[in-house]
C-alpha cells in the first residue's frame, strides 16, 4: 500500500472517532460556555448570554425571522465545517474509501448514536429519514387481508400515506382515530388508542411528539397497553429524538424512527431506525439482503450507494448537542415555546391547537378565528417577515411555530406583536 493511501487511512478512520473540525471552533466555543455550567438547565433556560454564543454558531437569516425549523434544523458552523472536510477528504479516494473504510467509520459513528438513543447498537441502524426508517418496518412486516392497523389523523402524512398503500395492496384495516388537542390526563389519551384496538389489529403507530402541533403523547403508556393485547408498536420520534430527554427503549415500542437532520441538526438525509432485537428477524428489508441474517439489524442498511460523509458528519452534530447539553437544550425550547404562547393566550380570536406544560416543548400551533392556516402563514411572512408553516390538517388549523436554540425572545417578541396585530 502507497504512502497517500495509508494517509487517506488514517485520516478517515480518524474522522469517525474524532470528529474532524474547524481550527479549533467548537473547542472555542465550548471554553466560552464553560462559565455557564454551574447553572442548571431551568436557569441556562433563561441565561440570554449564554444562547447568545450558540446563536453565533448558527447561520440566522438576515432578511427575515425563521420560525419554521420543524422541516429540517440549520447545522451549526462547527458539524458543517466538518461534514464540508469528510466530503473533501472521502472525495480524494472515493473507491477505495467506500471499499475499504466505510464499513469501519460506519459502525464507529453507529456506537456514538446508539450511545446518545440508549439502546444497543444491534439494535439500531442509521437511516436517510425516518419516512425509510418507519417505511421499513411498514412495508417489511408480513401482513394478512384483514389484519388491522391502528394510527391517528395527526400522524405524519408519509406514514399515514405508506399505511394506506399497505390497504390497497395487501388489504389492511388502517383505522384512524382522532386525537384530542387538549387531552385533560394521559389516561384519556390512552383511552383513545384502546377503544380503537380489536382482536384483528397487528400493528399500532404513535407519535412521540406530534409533528403539527407538538403535542408530547404518553407513548410508554400507549404501548404497554397496546403490548397486553398482544399488538405491535411503532414510534415516530422524528420531532422529539435531541428534542427532549429520554432513551429509546424506555419508550417502551419495538419499532422507532427518527430524523437526525431535525433537531440534532446533523446533516440533509440522516435518519435512525431502533428494531427491538427479537423483532428483527419478522422485518424484510426494504432491499434484498441475503447477506446478513435474519436476525441482523445490518439487513437494513443494503439501500445502495449514498453520502457516505453525511454519516460522518452525525458524530460531530453529536458532539455539539453534547456541549449544549441536552437538559439545557430541552429546557431552553420549552421556555422558548411558552414565552410567546403564554403572551397570545387571551388575545381574542387566537387559538392554540398546542396543550400546554410538559405535554409541549419547542413546537406550537396558533390559529386566528377568520384567517385560513395558509392566509396566517402568508400574512406574517408578507407583512412581518416571520417564517412558519400552513398547517389545515384533520382538527388541526393553524401555523406550526418552531423556534431554534439560535431564536432570540426579540425574535418571539415581534411574532407576539404581528400575532396580535392580525387578530385585532
Amino acid at each position: 500500500m502507497d504512502t497517500s493511501r495509508r494517509a487517506f487511512i488514517r485520516t478517515a478512520a480518524a474522522s469517525a472517532v474524532v470528529p474532524v473540525l474547524g481550527p479549533a471552533v467548537l473547542d472555542a466555543l465550548e471554553r466560552r460556555l464553560e462559565p455557564f455550567d454551574r447553572l442548571s438547565p431551568s436557569a441556562a433556560a433563561t441565561e440570554e448570554e449564554f444562547w447568545a454564543e450558540i446563536r453565533k454558531a448558527f447561520p440566522v437569516p438576515a432578511d427575515y425571522i425563521n420560525l419554521e425549523n420543524g422541516y429540517s434544523s440549520p447545522q451549526p458552523a462547527p458539524t458543517f465545517e466538518a461534514f464540508q472536510r469528510h466530503q473533501a477528504a472521502i472525495n480524494g479516494g472515493l473507491s477505495f474509501y467506500m471499499r475499504r473504510t466505510k464499513a469501519g467509520d460506519l459502525e464507529a459513528v453507529k456506537k456514538q448514536l446508539a450511545e446518545l438513543a440508549g439502546c444497543p447498537v444491534e439494535e439500531l441502524v442509521i437511516t436517510r429519514n425516518t419516512t425509510e426508517s418507519l417505511g421499513t418496518v411498514i412495508h417489511g412486516i408480513d401482513l394478512a387481508p384483514g389484519d388491522e392497523a391502528v394510527m391517528c389523523n395527526q400522524d405524519y402524512g408519509s406514514m399515514l400515506e405508506q399505511f394506506r398503500q399497505q390497504s390497497r395492496r395487501r388489504a389492511l384495516t388502517c383505522v384512524e382515530i382522532d386525537l384530542p388537542l387538549h387531552p385533560a390526563s394521559d389516561e384519556e389519551i390512552v383511552a383513545t388508542y384502546a377503544r380503537a384496538l380489536t382482536p384483528r389489529t397487528r400493528l399500532l403507530l404513535v407519535s412521540h411528539m406530534v409533528n403539527i402541533t407538538g403535542q408530547i403523547l404518553p407513548v410508554r403508556k400507549i404501548a404497554d397497553m397496546a403490548h397486553a393485547r398482544g399488538v405491535d408498536v411503532i414510534v415516530d420520534a422524528a420531532h422529539s429524538f435531541a428534542h427532549v430527554m429520554f432513551a429509546v427503549p424506555d419508550l417502551g415500542g419495538d419499532y422507532l424512527g427518527a430524523s437526525l437532520h431535525k433537531w440534532l441538526c446533523a446533516p440533509l438525509g440522516a435518519g435512525l431506525l431502533h428494531v427491538r432485537r427479537e423483532k428483527i428477524r419478522g422485518v424484510w428489508p426494504l432491499f434484498g439482503d441475503t447477506g446478513m441474517a435474519a436476525d441482523d439489524i445490518r439487513k437494513f442498511e443494503h439501500i445502495g450507494t449514498h453520502p457516505s460523509w453525511t454519516v460522518l458528519a452525525i458524530a460531530d452534530a453529536i458532539r455539539f448537542h453534547r456541549m449544549v447539553g441536552g437538559e439545557r437544550k430541552e429546557a431552553r425550547l420549552r421556555f422558548l415555546q411558552q414565552y410567546w404562547t403564554d403572551r397570545v393566550r387571551g388575545i381574542p380570536k387566537v387559538y392554540l391547537n398546542t396543550p400546554g406544560g410538559a405535554r409541549a416543548c419547542g413546537i406550537a400551533n396558533v390559529g386566528i378565528t377568520g384567517l385560513t392556516p395558509a392566509a396566517l402563514a402568508d400574512a406574517l411572512f408578507d407583512r412581518f417577515r416571520i417564517y412558519t408553516v400552513a398547517i389545515d390538517t384533520g382538527p388541526v388549523k393553524g401555523t406550526r411555530v418552531t423556534p431554534h436554540l439560535y431564536t432570540t425572545t426579540a425574535e418571539l417578541d415581534a411574532l407576539v406583536k404581528a400575532i396580535g396585530a392580525l387578530a385585532a
